[in-house]
């Protein structure tokens, strides 16, 4: 989501400056900085990622050079655990540690406990780590539900310990999902946290803040630290510990809007001036603490495809990692610098969506199809998603049109888009009998963010691919960055039934009440809203 997307004439950038990010010499946050004595510290919790119906990764830190040590169970009471191969935990990697765990059963809930040993005395331990998750089904033998958001700590609002943090992982978690997806700008490297932000009621917000938020991100150990900070929240890691990610990037792990030949020059906020430098920091720390696989040849790749069964295959792309400049020429052939899949990762999509089974193919993306999110929105230039104005395809949208007509001649039925980015939730549905560019088969996208930053929106929608409002919240006319205390948080859920096939896909708030909901019939017929 572009930090200067405006209303009324103000601007991301000018409202923190103006507020949310006052005051910057705080009581900072401390404790969970540096080595503490005695047991090694485990405050950071434990996470569960990238699932299959036979391997999980399970993520988690300490504050020392350390083994981590995990053993799990199909029974709660780890009567029977199997111990797993120890991880190190060292300081080239900020003592974090992954653990892939191969050889679990299908279909079932996995408990697991964690230990982390001093590897300066083997005989001290950390308090134990424990919590459970369920593995994807190798069978249509129960339902699925999972969950979808993004946009976590942006726009100045932080931790608030007198909101209860981030109350919606709350919300999310009694759910009881099988998986989350969290659809990018999973940490605000370019947004900093002020100790308190000042509400037009005259009350305030109050931030935890800590040394690395204070400040854009530039060297690793900052990048490093926005991480840290979301971790600090009692919310988000009893959600983390029993339900699975699969995590994806977007512009706001970097900085805002970035593409590789970006600079930060003339940005007084920023002594590192190449992004591509940034971005590589980003990567690694990203790598680091999210629970993400690693690819044995390319161990910075996102992009990944994974099969809950019969019903449901999930496919996680990547929008920055070969994206080109956000530029404002719209060329009508498709070249290298204006492509935002790319195509080693275009031709992966298409023989994955090719080779699929599943009766659903949701298509996880940190950025909306048909909304127009511009560079520059004083000026309404630059195209920092795929859309820019109405019309024939051109530029990105070549790259997208290509792969839409590619379903559609290879009649791959019951694709679903899933994405955030716009901090504001709503239902599209695409239709190629109002679009510009008609070569595909109709489709929906639904959008859900943000999980704990400002609200903003809503954005125009692109008539090239025809896509057609079905249901909107988003703040009324004149309001931006509205605070987490007006309720405007959101995230989706997606439920299958095995017997049906029937996919439903629910948008909800930030106390996980219902505010629209979109029955999917399988086979490509035409829901009724």
């Amino acid at each position: 989501m572009t930090e200067d997307s405006t209303h009324a004439g103000w601007s991301r950038r000018r409202l923190l400056q103006a507020g949310s990010a006052g005051a910057l010499a705080p009581a900072l946050v401390r404790r969970a900085y540096g080595r503490g004595e005695g047991r090694p510290r485990v405050d950071w919790g434990s996470q569960v990622g990238d699932v299959r119906s036979d391997s999980a990764l399970i993520w988690s830190r300490t504050d020392r050079d350390a083994r981590m040590q995990l053993r799990w169970s199909t029974r709660p009471d780890l009567a029977d655990a199997v111990h797993g191969p120890w991880v190190h935990a060292l300081q080239d990697r900020d003592h974090t540690a992954k653990l892939l765990l191969n050889g679990l059963p299908a279909g079932e809930r996995i408990y697991y406990e964690i230990v982390f040993t001093d590897l300066a005395d083997l005989k001290t331990h950390s308090e134990p780590l424990r919590g459970s998750f369920r593995t994807a089904p190798a069978s249509a033998e129960r339902n699925v539900r999972f969950l979808w958001s993004g946009d976590t700590a942006g726009q100045g609002w932080g931790i608030n310990p007198d909101f209860g943090g981030m109350r919606i992982y709350n919300s999310m978690h009694a759910l009881q999902p099988d998986f989350f997806i969290h659809c990018g700008d999973t940490v605000y490297a370019d947004s900093p946290i002020g100790e308190s932000v000042q509400l037009p009621d005259g009350t305030s917000w109050r931030n935890l803040v800590t040394p690395e938020k204070s400040k854009v991100a530039e060297s690793l150990d900052e990048f490093r630290g926005q991480f840290r900070y979301n971790l600090l929240d009692a919310p988000l890691r009893r959600f983390n510990a029993e339900v699975p990610m699969y995590a994806q990037w977007d512009d706001h792990e970097v900085t805002n809007n970035w593409y590789w030949e970006l600079r930060r020059d003339n940005d007084p906020r920023y002594r590192e001036g190449s992004v591509a430098r940034l971005a590589a920091r980003a990567m690694r720390a990203f790598q680091e603490y999210m629970p993400v696989r690693q690819h044995p040849l390319n161990p910075e790749r996102i992009h990944d495809h994974f099969s809950h069964g019969p019903l449901l295959d999930v496919f996680r792309i990547d929008l920055r990692a070969w994206r080109g400049p956000n530029s404002d020429e719209q060329p009508r052939e498709l070249s290298p610098e204006f492509r935002i899949l790319g195509q080693a990762q275009m031709a992966w999509l298409k023989q994955s969506l090719r080779q699929s089974t599943a009766t659903w193919k949701v298509i996880a993306s940190s950025m909306p199809l048909g909304l127009v999110v511009y560079d520059n929105w004083e000026h309404a230039r630059g195209a920092e998603a795929i859309a820019l104005r109405d019309g024939p395809a051109a530029g990105r949208e070549l790259e997208i049109a290509e792969l839409l007509t590619f379903i559609r001649d290879e009649k791959i039925a019951n694709v679903v888009w899933l994405t955030a980015d716009v901090h504001y939730t709503a239902a599209h549905y695409y239709d190629p009998e109002k679009a510009q560019y008609p070569h595909f088969s109709p489709f929906w996208e639904f959008v859900s963010g943000p999980l704990n930053a400002g609200t903003f929106g809503p954005n125009p929608l692109d008539n090239t691919f025809g896509p057609q409002l079905i249901y909107r919240k988003a703040p009324e006319d004149g309001r931006v960055n509205l605070s987490p205390l007006e309720g405007m948080q959101f995230f989706g859920q997606v439920d299958i039934d095995t017997e049906s096939r029937a996919m439903t896909v629910t948008l909800k708030d930030l106390e996980g009440e219902t505010l629209f909901t979109q029955l999917l019939r399988p086979e490509g017929e035409m829901p009724t809203t």
